[in-house]
């Protein structure tokens, strides 16, 4: 675990996550290119996915993925006719597990942002999501600057990480955990008395200690893509095509129904610095 303790120490965390984001990309060499031709040839789609953060990727009791983004993939596998193989991935993992060739595309609840489409490849938004600051209803945080009075869990290279990073003032105490299980159990636990969390932080938090927990600030709201590797063109524009087949044909509405009991938002057209179309 890290912890930023001052202004010179959090320039050196906002630096060395850029360097862990650029890292891939020296790497994305070892992976050659995979078209969806390839990819029917083998009959097997290899898909990144989280294990361990609910509703969007999990593992279940039976050993087999579940969530928003495994539906989204087993979609996907069926759209281009072959099996689908998830491969669950910490949060920090799953940009490298692209770029060095060990999956074929992410559904990983990946965050459209313009450092990460330096290193991969976003397809149209096909998810929105909330990132948030949470903690038990008695502790006191009504503004950024409240946060400086308390330790603040984040998972690891994660959006939560960068937004509570770049909210919480000079001083704050930030510990960093492998993934949101893990950041979700510190809380709990007493590790730390907030976290950085997603949209259903709170649902999972209060399951363990019911009606405890509650949103005490948000700091963005976002979208999620499908991450591909730089320059495949042709995997990019399956994506795309695919994605814009279950907005249309109201598959994807079934899924957020079934996993976020809502409808799907309206999504934008563009989102600043990230392209949708591989050049």
């Amino acid at each position: 675990m890290n912890e930023t303790k001052t202004n010179l120490h959090r320039r050196q965390v906002l630096f060395g996550g850029a360097i862990l984001l650029a890292a891939p990309a020296l790497l994305a060499t070892a992976a050659r290119a995979v078209t969806p031709t390839e990819i029917k040839s083998r009959g097997k789609l290899i898909i990144g996915i989280q294990g361990d953060n609910p509703p969007w990727g999990f593992v279940n009791s039976n050993g087999k993925q579940e969530g928003f983004d495994a539906d989204i993939g087993n979609l996907f596998g069926a759209e281009l006719g072959v099996a689908v193989d998830f491969t669950p991935l910490a949060v920090a993992n799953r940009i490298p597990a692209l770029t060095t060739g060990r999956v074929d595309i992410l559904f990983a609840t990946m965050a459209m942002l313009p450092d990460r489409a330096k290193v991969v490849q976003f397809s149209k938004p096909y998810v929105a999501n909330i990132i948030s600051l949470v903690a038990a209803k008695s502790t006191e945080i009504k503004t950024n600057a409240d946060m400086g009075k308390f330790v603040i869990g984040v998972p690891r290279s994660s959006t939560q990480d960068t937004q509570i990073t770049n909210n919480a003032p000079s001083g704050t105490t930030i510990r960093r955990f492998d993934d949101d299980a893990a950041t979700i159990q510190a809380l709990v636990s007493g590790q730390v008395q907030a976290v950085g969390a997603n949209m259903f932080y709170v649902e999972r938090l209060n399951q363990a200690k019911p009606g405890t927990y509650e949103n005490k600030l948000e700091f963005a709201r976002l979208y999620n893509g499908a991450c591909t590797r730089l320059g495949e063109k042709e995997m990019n524009a399956a994506a795309n095509s695919f994605i814009d087949k279950i907005k249309s044909n109201g598959e994807l509405a079934k899924i957020y129904q079934k996993w976020m009991h809502m409808d799907p938002p309206g999504f934008p057209e563009s989102v600043e610095g990230i392209p949708f179309v591989a050049s």
